[in-house]
């Protein structure tokens, strides 16, 4: 591609005269650049693209482009920007020929709820005829191809990327899950949207954001700042749940055609819950008017929210009211989100993501009211992440739980005992008893927690302490097959491995 159209609506402050050389390819990696590359060097967390200039010519770039000062060859062409992050994205979307403009492309922001919403969205989307793409925590999919997702959110090369091989592809439909650090990254500026859902914002990340406010200001910033510059134009811009706090915020702050969704009766679209159970949903939704009842096999009033989101995207979308509804009552289960394990023992088994104490509290509190004898959960915390969910998360697993055990997450280069005690520091021991697992062996439904660091044993010791009708949740880690331990990183999965213990219960 020739440097000039490669660099159209580039924020230059400085570069060359001579804008009609060819490109070969754009990197951000020095390591991937080729023979008459481009290279963006980009300020990162832990490194400095800028320090890898040198590595890049070495490759065969002949194009910088930087925001601070570089000594090079004077054969090299140095463009210097006010904002590599941003010079990527616009970059990365002119080489790819700007592929979001040739799909309809829907955004899911929030905390909680994104996967699930982007996984029924999707569905919907199959039923309505459409082809369909999902960028997402899971994931990334399309027609029938998988890919490993490093990121929720692709870095901006990437993101187009993979959205020019699903149009090439003949995607018509992409769902991208978009995190508060890919908002604050600027991954996706230079992505023109149709529309964006907003399902809810409870405290997460703080270790990054530090405040609410500044997490709630990453996640706004899609609408006032991406959305609004959109060349789309469908009758609504915006989904936002009007049951949660924050969305009533940016329907006051944001000026933008929006639809909005909820249990409360004055939301758009709305529902009427008949029946939660173990089984799933029984609900009549009201979509703008539009009444349908439909049946789910996800379970809880959480996904109820996450239904009517995904639900009111397709309708914003003018998606029919039977796709709709078919859509929703195809989808058996999301990845990881409160799955069910298959048990023959007469108690349920279930995995599920909540990795912070909103969530895990929401998913319990949902448990609870199904709850016949006793609620076992097995739950740990992630390393060199936010420590102050620590004790949140022991204080809400303890509440709610008639047995809790504090194991492992991902302790990364952190002491797993050291985030066990400050997983501990929260439970109130006035209250909660500490037991070793043949105390609680009797069936009594009391208040405990245990810690057993080594996850897999966790698991085992729940299966093998649990009687007919108890409710195990091993939460944190979902979807995930792999347990980082220092920087190594090794398979494990906790389906699997509660599947195991299942069968060895069995065959006692």
């Amino acid at each position: 591609m020739q440097l000039t159209h490669l660099l159209e609506k580039v924020d230059i402050i400085n570069g060359p005269k001579d804008k009609a050389a060819d490109v070969s390819a754009v990197c951000y990696n020095a390591e991937k650049c080729v023979e008459n590359s481009l290279f963006v060097a980009v300020q990162g967390f832990q490194c400095d693209g800028h320090d890898f200039v040198s590595e890049a010519i070495a490759k065969g770039a002949r194009f910088i482009v930087c925001e601070k000062d570089v000594i090079v060859p004077s054969n090299i062409a140095v463009i210097q920007v006010a904002n590599s992050r941003n010079a990527l994205g616009v970059l990365a979307k002119n080489y790819f020929k700007n592929p979001s403009a040739n799909v309809v492309l829907v955004a899911v922001i929030g905390t909680s709820g994104k996967t699930t919403t982007a996984y029924i969205l999707e569905s919907i989307f199959k039923e309505a005829g459409f082809e369909c793409g999902v960028l997402g925590t899971i994931n990334y999919r399309y027609k029938g191809k998988t890919f490993p997702a490093p990121n929720t959110t692709p870095e901006s090369y990437e993101m187009h990327k993979i959205l020019r091989e699903m149009v090439d592809a003949g995607v018509t439909h992409v769902i991208a899950e978009v995190s508060s650090h890919a908002l604050d990254l600027r991954r996706i500026d230079s992505c023109d949207f149709d529309l964006g859902i907003f399902t809810n914002l409870t405290p997460e990340h703080l270790d990054y954001h530090l405040t609410m406010e500044n997490y709630f200001q990453a996640k706004k910033r899609f609408f006032t700042e991406i959305l609004s510059k959109s060349t789309k134009n469908p009758s609504y811009k915006m989904i936002i749940n009007g049951d949660d706090e924050w969305g009533q915020k940016i329907l006051r702050e944001v000026s933008l055609p929006s639809l909005t969704c909820g249990l409360d009766e004055r939301n758009a679209i709305r529902a009427i819950i008949n029946d939660l159970s173990l089984r799933g949903i029984k609900a009549e939704i009201n979509l703008a008017g539009e009444k349908i009842a439909v049946k789910s096999e996800l379970i809880g009033s959480f996904n109820v929210q996450n239904i009517l989101a995904a639900a009111a995207a397709a309708k914003a979308l003018r998606v029919s009211a039977h796709a709709i509804k078919a859509g929703i009552e195809k989808l058996n289960y999301v990845p990881g989100r409160l799955e069910r394990i298959d048990s023959a023992s007469g108690f349920s088994v279930f995995v599920d993501y909540a990795h912070k104490a909103d969530a895990l509290q929401q998913v319990l509190q949902n448990l609870v009211e199904f709850k016949k004898k006793r609620i076992i959960t097995v739950f740990g915390c992630g390393g060199d992440r936010d420590r102050g969910k620590r004790p949140l998360m022991g204080e809400t697993a303890t509440k709610y739980s008639d047995l809790t055990i504090i194991t492992s997450d991902n302790p990364r280069r952190e002491d797993p005992l050291a985030i066990i005690a400050d997983i501990e520091a929260g439970i109130d021991k006035g209250k909660i008893e500490k037991l070793t697992a043949s105390l609680f062996g009797n069936g009594n439904s009391i208040h405990a927690y245990m810690i057993v660091p080594e996850r897999r044993q966790a698991i085992e010791t729940a299966i093998n302490l649990a009687q007919k009708d108890d409710i195990i949740l091993i939460a944190g880690k979902g979807h995930e097959d792999y347990q980082i331990i220092g920087t190594k990183k090794t398979p494990f999965d906790d389906k699997i491995v509660a599947g195991e213990a299942l069968k060895m219960k069995g065959n006692r």
